[in-house]
C-alpha cells in the first residue's frame, strides 16, 4: 500500500464492461423478467440460489419485482445485473456493499449466479471486473468477501479467486430464523497485482481448448506467477 494513500471513491452507476459479461446497474424494467426466469426455473433448480441469502425464493414475479425495485434504489449495496454479452440476457446478480472509502474497504456480496452462469468463464469475469474496478479505478486497499460458514461453494469460490480466509465470526447473524456463522475473506492491495495477472491469464482465449475446457486452473496460474508479479504488502 502506498504511504500517501488518502481515501477511495464510491462506485457510480456505470456499467462494467468485459468481454463475455457486462455488469449493469440494476434496472427493474430491463432486468427483472430475465432475472426471475434465471432464478425461478420450473424444475426448481434455481431454488438453491437463495439457500444462504436472507431473501428468496419468491412466490411469484410480482413479489420478486417489488423486492428488485427496492434493491435498484440503494447506493450501498449497489446492485448489478450480470449480463451475458452473447445473448444480452441477465443471468445473475452481485453488488458492492459496506463501503468505507475513508478506510479503503469495500465488499463484494449478494452474489447469486443462475445455473447457466455458475462455473463458467462469464462468472469468473464478473468477479474480476468488480475486483479490478475496486482496486484499479476506485482506489480501495481492501476487498472483502463474506459468506455463511456452511456455504462450502462460496468458500471454495473465494479461495479460487485469490481471497485469503481470515476467520469465522460465530453467531454473527440470524438469517431466515437460524443462526449464521460468517466466514470472512479478503484481498488487499499489495496482493492484487499477482491476483489480477492470474485472472487475466486464466481468462485469455489461449487458456481454453476448442471445447472450452481450461488448460490451467486459476489457482495453478496464480501459484506459478513470477516473483515480480506477486506484489508486496
Amino acid at each position: 500500500m502506498s504511504l500517501n494513500w488518502t481515501h477511495s471513491q464510491r462506485p457510480d452507476r456505470a456499467p462494467l464492461n468485459g468481454t463475455r459479461v457486462r455488469l449493469e446497474p440494476l434496472i427493474t424494467e430491463r432486468h427483472g423478467p430475465q432475472l426471475f426466469a434465471a432464478s425461478h426455473q420450473k424444475d426448481g433448480s434455481g431454488s438453491s440460489l437463495f439457500r444462504y441469502l436472507p431473501y428468496g425464493p419468491f412466490a411469484g414475479f410480482d413479489e420478486f419485482k417489488a423486492w428488485l425495485e427496492q434493491r435498484a434504489e440503494t447506493a450501498d449495496p449497489l446492485f448489478y445485473a450480470v449480463v451475458d454479452t452473447a445473448t444480452d440476457t441477465a443471468r445473475g446478480m452481485t453488488s458492492y456493499l459496506r463501503m468505507v472509502p475513508e478506510h479503503g474497504v469495500i465488499e463484494i456480496g449478494h452474489i447469486w449466479f443462475s445455473p447457466a452462469l455458475q462455473r463458467t468463464r462469464e462468472a469468473t469475469e464478473a468477479i474480476y471486473l468488480m475486483s479490478r474496478h475496486a482496486f484499479d479505478d476506485l482506489g480501495y486497499r481492501r476487498l472483502e468477501w463474506k459468506c455463511d460458514a456452511l456455504n462450502e461453494a462460496s468458500r471454495q469460490a473465494a479461495a479460487r479467486f485469490g481471497f485469503t480466509y481470515e476467520g469465522t465470526f460465530r453467531q454473527h447473524l440470524v438469517v431466515k430464523g437460524r443462526n449464521r456463522d460468517s466466514a470472512w475473506f479478503s484481498i488487499i492491495d499489495g496482493e492484487w497485482p499477482r491476483i489480477r495477472a492470474a485472472f487475466a491469464a486464466w481468462l485469455a482465449t489461449e487458456n481454453f481448448d476448442d471445447a472450452g475446457v481450461q488448460r490451467r486452473s486459476l489457482a495453478a496460474i496464480r501459484a506459478a506467477m513470477p516473483i515480480d508479479q506477486r506484489g508486496s504488502r
